[in-house]
């Protein structure tokens, strides 16, 4: 089994912290990806960067390392702040011709495995893993773990899976709305980018959820957010402290 994947009993006491965190009366509807952060390298024996490299926790004994991304199901995932060189030239030639976006759309896709592969050299790493909450409408929450990329297929992503295209203007009562340049995954025809170059250059991953597990996936685990009394007090949480 590779490294990057918690055995099933590290999957366990993950899923078991998590699960009595949000029990706290301080908790709120959603589990920061910071304390995630602190979860997953607390099981595995690793530590928590305090970096803007591409991973998040760095285990450096089993040479892997993880990104981290908690957000609840309907919010877009931020892949990163694409912020690429030549940006201003390459949007404007992406404004005339469909070569000319699919070349953009490259240097984006391009940029994050540029920014992965980093990671991989900079701490020795043998391979990245994906470390991932989803808290769902109804409550569920679900944790999964997935290979990203590794010494021997160091590419998170093929540019070529990808058309790129720029929408129609949206225009308001106000004002024209930003245009996102979009990432099409070719072999489903579904949006899985939108680059916000025009803007802050925000790059939004809608097409994660296609690595969202199947049922009974041994890489995940999943719980639910407690009704209000089920959660501890604040009395109860206090009495806890002060008896430590």
């Amino acid at each position: 089994m590779s490294s990057i994947f918690s055995t099933p009993d590290q999957l366990a006491r993950i899923g078991l912290i998590l699960s009595r965190y949000i029990r706290l009366p301080v908790s709120t509807d959603t589990i920061p990806g910071a304390f995630l952060e602190s979860v997953l390298a607390h099981v595995r024996g690793g530590r928590v960067l305090p970096t803007y490299d591409y991973i998040d926790v760095h285990q450096a004994s089993e040479r892997v390392g993880w990104s981290i991304k908690s957000t609840r199901s309907v919010t877009p995932v931020t892949w990163k702040r694409a912020k690429i060189a030549n940006k201003e030239a390459l949007i404007q030639a992406s404004f005339q011709s469909a070569t000319a976006v699919q070349a953009l759309g490259d240097e984006i896709m391009e940029f994050c495995n540029v920014h992965a592969r980093a990671s991989l050299r900079d701490y020795n790493l043998n391979e990245i893993g994906y470390a991932r909450l989803i808290v769902f409408p109804a409550g569920e929450v679900l944790y999964f773990e997935r290979q990203l990329c590794s010494l021997a297929q160091p590419n998170i992503f093929d540019p070529t899976d990808f058309e790129w295209r720029w929408p129609v203007p949206k225009v308001t009562s106000k004002k024209e709305q930003l245009r996102a340049l979009h990432g099409i995954h070719k072999a489903t025809g579904k949006k899985w980018w939108a680059w916000h170059g025009l803007g802050e250059n925000q790059l939004h991953f809608s097409g994660e959820g296609a690595w969202w597990p199947a049922k009974n996936d041994p890489h995940a685990v999943t719980f639910r957010f407690p009704t209000e009394g089920e959660k501890l007090s604040f009395d109860g949480l206090v009495d806890l402290l002060e008896a430590v």
